[in-house]
This record gives C-alpha cells, sequence and structure tokens, in this order.
C-alpha cells in the first residue's frame, strides 16, 4: 500500500506531527545534555522554516508536535531539518550508529474547532501520564512544553555549528565544542482557536487541562491498583533499549470534533487526491508537462539516459 499523499488546505492548518525512533528504541531519553539539543534543534528549524509552535513533548522514543503551516513544502522542509539534525545529534551522543526513525514523519490535520483543538493539546500534554510514567505532566522529565505553558518559562537550548567546527579541525572535546554552541529559543503561539485570548485566561485553562489529566491518570492507577514508574525509572533507560511491546494504532486522516468537519476536509483530500493522481496518469503516459495540484509534490522527471543525447 502506497503512502498517503502529503495535504495541507491551501489556507494553510493546524496538524499534529509524530514519529518514533528505530523499533522503538529509547535514543531520545530525557538527559541534560539531549534536552538541549532538542530544544536547540527545534529553536533552530523554527527560526529558518517559520513554522508556528504550539505545543510538543519528546517521549524516549516518539514526539508529538502541535504546530501550524502554510504548506506541505514548508512542512516537508521544517521536518527534514529538526529530524536530520536531530537524529545527527542525539546519534553522536549515544554513539548510535544507522537508521534513527522508524519511517517517514506522520502528519495529521487538526480541523478548526476549538474542541478538536484542545483535545490534541491535551492529548500531547497527557502523554508522560498516558504512557504510565509520571503522575503529572511537569513532571516528565524530558522537554516539553507544558512549564512554558503553564508559567511563561522560556524555552532556550543549544545548537553546535558542526560545520564550522569541522572546518576549524576542532576535536569533539566539550571545550572545542563549546566555541560553536548557539543559543536557540523555541517561541510558542496560542493554539488557532485561542488566538486574541488574554494571557492570564489562557493559562488558567491550561491548569484546569493539567490538573483534569492528573485526576484522570489517578482514577486509573487506582482502579487498576498500579503507580507510575516514575522519572529515575525513565532515567535509568538504556537508550539502545527498546520496549518489549509496542503500541501501534493506524493514524487518522484527520482530527475532528464533529461529522461535519470530518466530511469537509475528507471531501477536500479526496478532490486533491483525484487530481493529483489523474494528473500522475498523464505524466506516466509521457506528458512530462502535466500540471499537478497546488500544494502537492509531483514525481520527479526520469533519469535522461546517455544514449538519448549522443548519437
Amino acid at each position: 500500500m502506497g503512502r498517503r499523499l502529503r495535504y495541507i488546505p491551501p489556507e494553510g492548518c493546524l496538524v499534529e506531527v509524530t514519529n518514533r525512533t528505530i523499533q522503538g528504541r529509547f535514543l531520545l531519553r530525557p538527559g541534560r545534555k539531549l534536552n538541549k539539543v532538542v530544544v536547540g534543534v527545534l529553536g533552530r528549524a523554527q527560526r529558518l522554516y517559520g513554522v508556528e509552535v504550539h505545543a510538543f513533548v519528546v517521549m524516549s522514543n516518539h514526539f508529538h508536535l502541535l504546530i501550524s503551516v502554510k504548506s506541505a513544502l514548508q512542512l516537508a522542509r521544517f521536518m527534514a531539518y529538526f529530524q536530520g539534525n536531530l537524529a545527527k545529534e542525539a546519534g553522536r551522543l549515544h554513539r548510535w550508529h544507522g537508521p534513527f526513525w522508524h519511517r517517514r514523519y506522520q502528519h495529521v490535520v487538526v480541523s478548526e474547532e476549538e474542541r478538536a483543538q484542545v483535545d490534541r493539546l491535551r492529548y500531547i500534554l497527557a502523554n508522560g501520564c498516558k504512557e504510565g510514567l509520571v503522575a503529572s505532566p511537569p513532571e516528565w522529565p524530558g522537554v516539553s512544553s507544558v512549564q512554558a505553558l503553564l508559567h511563561g518559562t522560556e524555552l532556550k537550548g543549544e545548537w553546535v555549528d558542526r560545520t564550522r567546527q569541522r572546518h576549524a579541525s576542532v576535536g569533539e572535546g566539550v571545550d572545542g565544542a563549546s566555541r560553536f554552541r548557539e543559543r536557540e529559543v523555541v517561541s510558542l503561539t496560542p493554539l488557532p482557536c485561542w488566538r486574541g485570548r488574554e494571557s492570564n485566561l489562557l493559562r488558567k485553562q491550561l491548569r484546569e487541562l493539567v490538573a483534569a489529566i492528573e485526576a484522570e491518570t489517578e482514577a486509573r492507577h487506582l482502579a487498576e491498583g498500579t503507580k507510575p514508574q516514575g522519572v529515575t525509572h525513565v532515567l535509568l533507560q538504556d537508550p539502545h533499549d527498546k520496549p518489549m511491546r509496542s503500541k501501534r494504532s493506524p493514524a487518522p486522516l484527520f482530527h475532528c470534533a464533529s461529522k461535519a468537519a470530518h466530511d469537509l476536509l475528507k471531501g477536500a483530500y479526496a478532490a486533491f487526491n483525484h487530481a493529483f493522481r489523474e494528473a500522475a496518469r498523464r505524466w506516466q503516459r509521457g506528458d512530462l508537462d502535466t500540471e499537478f495540484p497546488a500544494g502537492a509534490f509531483p514525481p520527479p522527471l526520469p533519469f535522461q539516459h546517455l544514449s538519448q543525447f549522443t548519437g
């Protein structure tokens, strides 16, 4: 089965983006150095490609981003930079060689409905609790936007300019690397449905979300006779280890709060998909000047053999 076409509505939209490490290994396990790297790479990617970041969490073997993008091209470039550089830096830190990500990132369009957007925000905030690791979202020791959302804490990290470092023939030691460290900051923007609201009101709503997550987590552990594994357990994970079992479920086409919103997005995607497939058929028949729908990634042109240019 082929991959879904990358689709972003013409006016841009809110998307949830996620990916998992290869075999679910704990290559993103929280730690002081890795946390700085993650925020630094994310901040630099945001600055270079101009996406709006609303919320995010980086677990030991996967991440979730809630961002607004204007096009599939902007999303692709942002994610290529973020994932590529994060893989290099985390791989370097944990001495991991070979593929880092399980597959290409998945993005799911979120409708304009407030309930749909808040549901995705809550899901991201609750990730550490949902996985049975911590009792409250702020307890997660890894990179997360929760403290910044609740208290306005600055999300600052470090970027090491490896190109300058390499050109200067500097070794890998801490003293050498420190010469090429740059400060990067991730800026958070309110959800599209919350734009224009006062910051104190937004923080009140966020505190209520966190309190609801904490209450739900406590009730679940009481019902199941369990307790969170705790921060110490997370920090002691071997980055090369992987879970005994991985939870996998197919990503939906869209995150919506109503059937009407889902049908609207589904219809727009179906039209885009049909236009792309029709253009692809013409292209396969040899019409290389065919036009693909706006916002699409046309297939690359075929390789031109030397025999075509030599008599």
